[in-house]
């Protein structure tokens, strides 16, 4: 669906108009396909809007600002116009910074945050191989990501998942993999790395439910929470795609979440 005033941003939309709001937003070199079964399963009492973040699949692709902030302002222009009313918010990895930012930035259109493994609170060893994996991101764009997500799933994970991702990733512009991952990490403003993550998380006025695949990182983000109502929950049988990993409990999480936040 094109925005007039940024970026043609494409999505689609389930469920009936009436329906409490529940947009799904894709990661790092996704598209929104990732969330086809959980956009079915729960349009049957939701609004369901899934987009394709700027420069990746459908969506528009700039020659600059593919960034996270960037993208939760596409994200708000996107909901100002189709007027659902504010959603429960979705998203996995990159998306569920995108989220926690559309949240931050625009209050009023976010009832509630789902974040699934976001990424937000690097620490030790991963922000010292930032400068390092940024750089290879620059020069091979998303030859280089692969590598990230061949390694990303668990060893129960679906059969073919790895090669989808891999695919989209592949298809991804590397100028758009570099620059998201700079919006994530370095760039100013940068809320990826932990003491930014905390401030920024500290802004979030909205319940918030996170999953997480390590320990350490659920029991950071239980730190973090400042809203009555918010949770953190471990996932330690999964993969970082956890949300494909485990579809119907992925499902049952969000049904059960956008029932419990219900609209006021």
């Amino acid at each position: 669906m094109p925005d007039p005033g940024r970026i043609r941003l494409f999505s689609t939309t389930l469920g009936a108009a009436g329906a409490p709001a529940v947009l799904l937003v894709h990661g790092w070199g996704g598209d929104g396909r990732e969330w086809s079964p959980h956009a079915e399963a729960l349009a049957g009492h939701h609004r369901v809007i899934v987009p394709d973040l700027r420069g990746h699949g459908r969506s528009q692709v700039p020659d600059e600002g593919n960034t996270p902030a960037e993208m939760s302002d596409d994200l708000a222009a996107l909901l100002d116009t189709l007027a659902p009313g504010p959603v429960t918010a979705v998203g996995h990895s990159m998306g569920g910074q995108v989220v926690n930012l559309l949240a931050v930035r625009h209050p009023h259109l976010v009832r509630s945050v789902v974040a699934l493994d976001p990424a937000h609170g690097a620490h030790g060893t991963e922000v010292e191989e930032i400068p390092a994996r940024l750089a290879g991101y620059r020069a091979n764009g998303a030859r280089a990501a692969a590598a990230f997500v061949a390694a990303a799933f668990g060893p129960t994970a679906p059969l073919g998942l790895r090669t989808a991702h891999l695919r989209t990733m592949l298809g991804t512009p590397g100028h758009v993999i570099a620059q998201s991952y700079a919006g994530m990490y370095t760039d100013p403003g940068a809320v990826g790395v932990r003491p930014h993550s905390e401030a920024y998380l500290r802004r979030r006025a909205q319940p918030a439910l996170t999953v997480r695949t390590s320990a350490e990182a659920a029991a950071w983000e239980r730190d973090n929470l400042t809203v009555p109502g918010s949770r953190v929950d471990h996932w330690p049988d999964s993969g970082h795609y956890l949300h494909e990993e485990h579809v119907e409990r992925t499902i049952q999480l969000l049904r059960d979440w956008a029932g419990r936040v219900r609209p006021t």
